[in-house]
């Protein structure tokens, strides 16, 4: 197993770095993306586990600065999230290092590299979703080299993606969201915060990330909307329920000030008891056990309830661009996905309900 990263934070300066740990867990920090990439808070990558398809060789130095080039490059002029990026960066040097182990380099490897690459995943257990996704890094990458000049031609131009049946969305029922949210119990001050962070989440289709970084300015509660900063720092405005703002008031007034010690964060809406913003992890924490005290018998995750909100909005006969918009997707193909939902459920009750169903 290798383990890489994208990105350290070095809280003495103040700014993000781009580092490779290779076996011997030594970090190699990049200077030039140490002096572009600051605001260390918004790209704290998040490290990134693969299992390579055979025990490799360390990536050259010379290809490890071309990945953290293009790493750098990628957030700087696209702002792509950071887990997009850490992805972007992990598959790179599982490619380089299976290069440098048939003593190639990322600038001479061609189409049939490339190929031969994706083979050798493939037939160690990689699945067609991961192999698509080396692809779009490699064509990324490349297209990127052969831009820069570093390529003079691009290899990766003619490799096709494998073809990726899509499959529906899980989500959930109305009556197993009521049920969820009825879960927590508000008698206390973490029980009022799970209740109000379910509340949002559902009835914004908020991504997790984006609930945890919430902040309490974000909401205004006069016009009942909320300024969401979704992936590459994208703003939307989204409407709220006043069901989820009469709960997020109750939490602001009896449940926030008596969840942990101020640490400086003093305006992230949902604190953690150490007082800060809360990890992806503990709030994935939190629904599931939310979600099994409701007696939901499905292996929920936090992203199934903002599939609910735009499946029951499409359900409801939503307009689909209206859904696109409060989801915050760049492209309309993305939110279509519901339509789908839409008509399995239909034949559902054609099937259930019709007599030669």
């Amino acid at each position: 197993i290798w383990h890489f990263t994208s990105l350290t934070y070095s809280k003495a300066n103040s700014v993000s770095c781009i580092a490779d740990y290779n076996q011997s867990g030594k970090a190699k920090p990049s200077s030039r993306v140490a002096i572009l990439c600051r605001h260390a808070d918004s790209y704290p990558f998040p490290r990134v586990t693969q299992t390579a398809p055979h025990p490799v060789a360390s990536p050259s130095d010379h290809d490890l600065g071309l990945i953290e080039q293009f790493l750098a490059d990628q957030m700087l002029e696209r702002g792509l999230s950071r887990n997009t990026l850490a992805a972007y960066g992990s598959d790179l040097r599982l490619f380089a290092s299976w290069l440098a182990n048939r003593s190639d380099g990322l600038v001479d490897a061609g189409r049939d590299a490339i190929l031969a690459y994706l083979a050798e995943r493939s037939q160690n257990g990689a699945s067609a979703r991961t192999a698509g996704r080396i692809t779009s890094s490699l064509r990324r990458f490349y297209a990127w080299a052969l831009l820069n000049g570093v390529v003079s031609e691009d290899p990766a131009l003619l490799v096709e993606a494998p073809r990726i049946g899509r499959p529906l969305p899980k989500s959930l029922t109305e009556a197993e969201v009521e049920a969820l949210l009825d879960a927590p119990d508000e008698g206390n001050p973490t029980g009022l915060r799970d209740r109000a962070m379910l509340e949002m989440m559902y009835a914004c289709g908020l991504r997790v990330s984006e609930l945890i970084a919430l902040e309490i300015d974000q909401i205004n509660f006069n016009l009942g909307v909320l300024r969401v900063w979704g992936k590459g720092s994208k703003e939307r405005m989204v409407p709220v329920g006043e069901a989820a703002l009469e709960w997020v008031r109750s939490y602001l007034k009896e449940g926030r000030p008596y969840i942990g010690q101020s640490t400086g964060q003093d305006n992230t809406l949902f604190l953690s008891p150490r007082g800060g913003a809360m990890t992806r992890q503990a709030f994935w924490y939190i629904i599931r056990r939310h979600a099994e005290r409701a007696g939901i018998g499905k292996s929920l995750s936090p992203h199934m309830l903002r599939h609910a909100f735009a499946t029951h909005l499409v359900n409801h006969d939503a307009d689909l661009r209206v859904v696109q918009l409060l989801l915050g997707h760049s492209d309309l193909s993305t939110t279509q996905i519901y339509t789908h939902v839409a008509q399995a459920r239909l034949k559902n009750l054609h099937a259930e309900h019709h007599p030669r169903g």
